[in-house]
């Protein structure tokens, strides 16, 4: 078998020395050094050899290996190494370089330690509860009867575990409130008490989600009043929305509070001409009141000596009332869009 391989030599360094872009370069390397290249269909048939030709060949084969390979290590130094003597043409070192892609903390943690921050300014210690629940923290200590909608299955997600006789069924928390019994029954007054979890609720609509995010704050000391109340939500508006943000009190009905209101701000979507999102110009941040005297009662305190304020909101919907932002769909919050991400 005769192999030239003077021939394949000539050819492959012509064609390296017009190979000046790492492209080239490849196309070259497939073309001689590749899987399906010259070099190897040189050996691709050799059964019908003698040994001898075998031999022959194989020293030929290895020879021109030898060659194209510290041809091309050679011509690619050249192509990526910048010469001392001979900066490269068209490169400009004052062009600034592509800086790489670099993601931020998502929405609602950036929300939540904002929030934290906040509330840690006034003395309130952040905890953590259980998200998964017995139904006597969730509800029954909380003033809640049984015939009370909250605790319907419509309402409220379920566990399929067995029911404890004092305690009752498992439930995923519906609010972060479970807490506030647990804190109190610590036994370590006052309390101070920040308390942010996740929740479940079996809504789902523009201004709710089967899963959120909520924060509870829980006062509890002597001679604590609704003015008290009243101060710290202020200090919360003004500092997490800004003061042109407004905001009031609604009496409401909530069975752990008493009194109780629902506190809402002017629509930070429409700065409060009305929208889908509001409606009518405000938005309901969440529920605010003096602990009832039976809640304190089931957290072990003798409510004739001490009083306290409670408030539940949820993170999201405090999120997208802050001006500027114009997120008028809480459900974008939680799929992980990122070009919706990316905008902020």
């Amino acid at each position: 078998m005769k192999l030239d391989t003077e021939a394949i030599k000539s050819e492959a360094k012509e064609m390296l020395e017009k190979s000046g872009e790492p492209g080239s370069l490849a196309e070259w390397h497939s073309k001689y050094l590749g899987k399906k290249g010259i070099l190897r269909t040189l050996t691709s048939d050799v059964s019908d050899l003698a040994v001898e030709e075998k031999k022959e060949l194989g020293r030929k084969v290895n020879e021109l290996k030898s060659y194209l390979e510290e041809a091309y290590a050679g011509s690619l130094n050249s192509v990526t190494s910048i010469k001392k003597d001979k900066p490269l043409e068209n490169f400009y070192k004052t062009l600034p370089g592509k800086k790489p892609e670099i993601g931020h903390l998502h929405l609602i943690t950036q929300a939540i330690r904002e929030i934290n921050e906040v509330f840690s300014k006034l003395g309130f210690i952040r905890v953590r509860y259980p998200e998964v629940e017995w139904d006597y923290y969730s509800f029954e200590a909380l003033n809640m009867p049984k015939t009370h909608p909250a605790r319907d299955e419509w309402e409220t997600f379920f566990i399929d575990l067995p029911e404890d006789p004092k305690l009752g069924k498992v439930v995923i928390t519906p609010h972060t409130s479970n807490g506030q019994i647990r804190e109190m029954l610590k036994g370590n007054l006052p309390i101070r008490m920040l308390n942010i979890s996740r929740c479940g609720r079996r809504q789902s609509d523009i201004n709710h989600v089967p899963t959120f995010y909520q924060f509870e704050g829980l006062v509890v000391d002597k001679n604590i009043s609704i003015t008290h109340l009243k101060g710290v939500l202020e200090y919360l508006i003004y500092n997490f929305f800004g003061k042109d943000t407004k905001f009031r009190l609604r009496p409401y009905d909530f069975r752990f509070t008493e009194p109780s209101f629902e506190v809402d701000v002017t629509c930070g979507i429409c700065g409060g001409k009305g929208c889908r999102f509001c409606k009518e110009g405000w938005v309901e941040l969440g529920g605010a009141g003096m602990v009832h005297p039976n809640v304190l009662k089931a957290g072990g305190i003798d409510p004739e000596v001490y009083s306290g304020f409670a408030f539940g909101w949820g993170v999201e919907r405090v999120l997208m009332m802050r001006t500027g932002l114009k997120i008028d769909d809480i459900r974008y919050l939680f799929e992980n869009n990122l070009k919706f991400l990316e905008q902020f």
